[in-house]
């Protein structure tokens, strides 16, 4: 009997989409097509290979109003939000455009005697094992940098989002790039380590869980295969007294519920200098509960369920918790009517929390953040470098200076300034600790996709 790949839909609960699992002999096969292929696809110019890949970015915004559809049955984003069309374009056509740069040759001498430089090589076949929670922009960051570095890629979907795998692949293939070149594969565990193991990849990019990124190391051990894995994160947001409270309170609280809190870089954690404490609180609780909660197709929504009841069971298991322990809900659960106990969670505050809870220390990836009241910039410091993890920290002030000398000690992969949950494609998307190594998008993006040659060309005698 063939295995197969189910997506339980968050909308209903039922079996909305269903893939056979690849065969081993058929996965390989797959391999050995895209090593194949890619020697020819490299030999095509910078130019041809940039206009095939910007060509299929085109072709996915022409299937715009299913791919939104499917997004909500398969992960339950409300469809209000349109897509990650915005995201998709901006990155993609950012790393287009600086492609010629971040490939060009390194030269450190070309005269009449010597030429000496370095070029960037593709890596050859490139894996891509995506998530379901932006599963169009995860999976880009490293699929448009490889395959306008000459690569081949395969890409292996998360379950959840089983379908976004096939719209890529079926975009990118009308743009012009061979089929061989991108591939849409379908496998379980076993059969990704198995290709792993096999040193099939030149590269392999992980995006999910830090047992996950685990799992891959252990596969991938012995091959020398390069890694990116971009894990958990805990990330968190400081609001110091000179901050402007309102811009604040918005933009954190969006960065905590945005996605029903499914975001890699959501704010999980606040602390507010104890002057603001008391009103960020009063005014956080009012911004979420004009949030409302229900079917992603009603255009009113603006919080659908979370990705799959196991995900929401896991955020009320961190919340009743922290509630037993001394922490203090604020947000009545009655006033979101949509909760059902599944994937329909209502959002949650909690204050009088500690890094004690589990709340506060790992990773929750649902619609709850907790708040605490700190002294200093020294308190708040110790609190943000207190986690496993280190994705982004949130800082809010009106002193640049200030922001910077306290980012430069937060054990993070990016500081932001009066914004957060954001991804700017020019600067490299990182992390440290659990969060995991490598980078993603600006011209460090290229590098993980490439490897140096070195060129020490003697030309004539001395």
């Amino acid at each position: 009997m063939t295995q197969t790949i189910k997506c339980i839909s968050p909308v209903d609960g039922r079996v909305w989409a269903e893939r056979p699992i690849l065969s081993p002999e058929a996965a390989s096969a797959a391999v050995a097509r895209a090593k194949a292929a890619q020697k020819a696809w490299a030999a095509l110019t910078l130019d041809e290979r940039r206009k095939k890949v910007l060509a299929g970015i085109a072709a996915l915004n022409d299937d715009k109003t299913r791919i939104v559809e499917e997004l909500a049955w398969q992960m339950g984003r409300p469809t209000r939000f349109g897509g990650e069309f915005g995201g998709v374009n901006e990155r993609a056509n950012y790393m287009a455009s600086i492609a010629e740069k971040a490939l060009a040759p390194l030269v450190s001498a070309d005269d009449a005697q010597f030429t000496r430089m370095i070029e960037r090589e593709p890596v050859g076949v490139v894996f891509v094992i995506a998530p379901w929670n932006y599963p169009y922009l995860t999976a880009l960051n490293t699929i448009v940098p490889a395959l306008i570095a000459g690569n081949a890629v395969m890409l292996k979907h998360a379950s959840q989002t089983i379908l976004v795998g096939e719209r890529l692949a079926e975009a990118i293939h009308k743009g012009g790039v061979p089929e061989d070149i991108f591939q849409n594969v379908v496998l379980d565990h076993a059969g990704t380590e198995a290709l792993i193991g096999a040193r099939s990849f030149g590269f392999i990019n992980f995006t999910g869980s830090v047992a996950g990124g685990a799992a891959i190391e252990r596969a991938a051990a012995g091959t020398f295969t390069g890694l990116g894995l971009e894990l958990g994160g805990k990330d968190p947001g400081y609001v110091m007294e000179d901050a402007d409270l309102d811009w604040a309170v918005d933009v954190l609280m969006d960065g905590a519920m945005y996605n029903a809190g499914q975001c890699c870089c959501g704010i999980e954690r606040i602390y507010v200098h104890h002057t603001l404490y008391d009103a960020f609180v009063e005014k956080a609780v009012a911004w979420v509960n004009a949030l409302k909660l229900g079917n992603p197709f009603d255009p009113e929504t603006t919080l659908g369920p979370m990705a799959n009841v196991r995900f929401a069971q896991t955020v009320r298991a961190q919340i009743a918790e922290a509630i037993a322990a001394g922490a203090k809900p604020l947000v009545d659960p009655a006033h979101f009517p949509a909760d059902d106990g599944g994937a329909y969670l209502a959002p949650q505050i909690l204050v009088n929390v500690n890094h004690s809870m589990q709340v506060m220390m790992e990773e929750s990836f649902g619609p709850v953040v907790g708040i605490m009241s700190v002294k200093d910039d020294e308190e708040a410091l110790a609190l943000m470098n207190d986690s496993p993890y280190g994705l982004t920290a949130s800082l809010w002030t009106a002193n640049p200076e200030r922001a910077l000398a306290l980012g430069r000690r937060i054990e993070t992969g990016t500081v932001f300034l009066n914004r957060a949950d954001y991804v700017d494609p020019s600067i490299c998307w990182t992390g440290c600790k659990d969060t995991g190594r490598g980078g993603a998008m600006s011209v460090l993006g290229y590098q993980a996709v490439t490897r140096p040659r070195s060129y020490h060309l003697r030309k004539a005698k001395a």
